[in-house]
């Protein structure tokens, strides 16, 4: 994926994923990752996470978009 973006002028890797935020408060990502857990053994990202799983997939993460449901929009370019 990485090669093929790097032949591309301006390249992005767009994902829409559930971010979990920091700290206590209630969010909906934070039910869904127990989900991907129980179900499936997975679990949903916090930001730092994403931005390190990009990093060791030769990303480096750009903007992180907070939309209106519980998902973001993370933009990502190729290093």
């Amino acid at each position: 994926c990485c090669d093929a973006l790097r032949k591309v002028e301006p390249a992005r890797l767009i994902l829409v994923e559930a971010i979990v935020p920091q700290g206590s408060e209630p969010h909906m990502s934070k039910l869904t990752d127990m989900q991907m857990l129980v179900l499936a053994g997975g679990r949903e990202r916090t930001r730092e996470e994403f931005r390190q799983l990009l990093a060791h997939s030769g990303f480096r993460m750009t903007v992180v978009v907070p939309t209106q449901s519980f998902v973001s929009v993370v933009e990502a370019v190729p290093q």
